[in-house]
């Protein structure tokens, strides 16, 4: 029971850091109907943010926090604002996006080498309730994911700026003619999508660790993640995050850890065989 009781823990963690990531992939998506591959690059700028807020300017974690929502936001804000922006293929812009990852991986590998980087918990230790053990840092993260979630869902329903993200997501053209400001909804987007991506890197680096690589594996599994709930939908992107982190922890737990990854892709190609526009997109959006 305890066994159990643990496996459906780490899977909702593991879950609840896979919706950060792909909720930011597919808002990006939703707007600008490309593949925005420098979102990894803003999961690692989140973990490194924390930690350097923390090792080097002998921050509290808190503080650390900040800096791994706000400096990836304002890097995915500069990544549209220098370089989507100014493209027109969709092809190059993935390129583009691509180098911008692969830059920054070879920069903090250059900086901090191969080793991995601890950063501390927000809520260290753990408690006993019901026999059950909770990592406090896991149950904070499980909760706190979720009241951002509901609170995008709210801000995108409620606020004129996520009525205009809705309204470009469905037609640009659409948009344009009720008012949206093209351009100043898709910064929002970029700045709310990175941040997320910030944060997914800040608990990342505490569940496991901080390195130069630790962006492409969540980018990869996101992708899967938004192909399965639907290219450009938020609420298929927390559906698809919590199938592919429930499968991710039961296969790498009770069958072997090697298998990471593997059974996401599997899934990822039986919906767009089955079902190409995901489980909760509009047909027409593969």
């Amino acid at each position: 029971m305890v066994q159990v009781t643990n496996l459906v823990i780490s899977a909702l963690t593991l879950s609840a850091l896979y919706a950060l990531v792909a909720i930011g992939f597919t808002m990006i998506f939703g707007v600008g109907d490309i593949l925005n591959v420098a979102h990894g690059a803003a999961i690692i700028l989140g973990g490194f943010a924390a930690f350097y807020t923390v090792s080097l300017l002998d921050q509290s974690i808190w503080l650390g926090l900040v800096f791994a929502i706000v400096v990836p936001a304002v890097f995915s804000v500069g990544v549209y604002k220098v370089f989507v922006k100014r493209i027109e293929d969709e092809i190059f812009i993935v390129i583009i996006t691509l180098v911008i990852l692969l830059l920054t991986e070879n920069i903090f590998l250059f900086v901090e080498g191969t080793s991995s980087k601890v950063i501390p918990d927000l809520f260290p230790g753990q408690t006993e309730i019901a026999g059950i053990t909770l990592q406090n840092n896991s149950a904070f993260l499980f909760l706190f994911s979720w009241a951002l979630i509901l609170g995008l869902i709210v801000f995108t329903n409620r606020s004129w700026i996520g009525r205009g993200i809705q309204s470009l997501s469905m037609s640009e053209r659409g948009s344009n003619l009720v008012g949206v400001n093209t351009e100043r909804t898709t910064t929002y987007t970029y700045a709310i999508a990175g941040g997320l991506a910030g944060l997914a890197g800040l608990f990342f680096g505490m569940s496991q660790s901080v390195s130069y690589n630790m962006g492409l594996d969540p980018l990869l599994l996101a992708f899967a993640i938004v192909i399965l709930g639907g290219m450009g939908s938020i609420k298929g992107s927390v559906v698809g995050a919590y199938i592919i982190g429930s499968l991710e922890t039961v296969t790498t737990t009770l069958i072997d850890a090697r298998m990471t990854g593997i059974i996401s892709l599997a899934v990822m190609f039986l919906v767009i065989m089955i079902r190409p526009h995901g489980l909760f997109g509009r047909p027409g959006e593969e």
